[in-house]
């Protein structure tokens, strides 16, 4: 908010749509990375899971 204060407002209506516009890029790229992300931990989580129980069953892979 300071810094706002020391710019002198929050400029013009283009200036102000053009940070919007960015700010929905950002978000919209995150929203991608962390779908990707999450589906890397299932994964993950899943052949842990399955090298895990292989273990107890005396299949020596871990």
């Amino acid at each position: 908010m300071l810094g706002l204060l020391q710019l002198g407002g929050i400029g013009t209506v283009p200036a102000v749509l053009a940070g919007l516009v960015l700010i929905a890029i950002v978000l919209l790229v995150g929203r991608l990375v962390m779908k990707v992300a999450w589906r890397l931990v299932v994964i993950a989580i899943i052949a842990v899971g399955v090298l895990w129980l292989l273990s107890l069953l005396g299949f020596g892979l871990l």
